[in-house]
């Protein structure tokens, strides 16, 4: 190994240690993390909110229409070959 190895290697920490301190060290930087986050969150425009919700109700009504038209063939078919 060399010398630059050797001091990328973690250091251990004494378990009493690492126990007393990281639980609530850890919940603050939890907190702490969640709020950086949610600031960076990029909310849509009214504009783009009405436009992208319009477009995913389009698919839905364009997917079960064309569910339905399928099933109502193979309704079809089945009604004619087993009569």
């Amino acid at each position: 190994m060399t010398k630059n190895e050797l001091k990328e290697q973690p250091k251990e920490v004494s378990k009493a240690e690492s126990d007393s301190s990281s639980e609530s060290s850890s919940i603050f930087k939890l907190f702490a993390d969640s709020k950086a986050e949610f600031g960076k969150i990029v909310w849509p425009t009214r504009q783009q909110l009405i436009s992208e919700s319009a477009s995913v109700l389009l698919m839905i009504v364009a997917v079960a229409t064309f569910v339905y038209l399928i099933d109502a063939l193979f309704k079809a078919i089945a009604l004619q070959v087993f009569q």
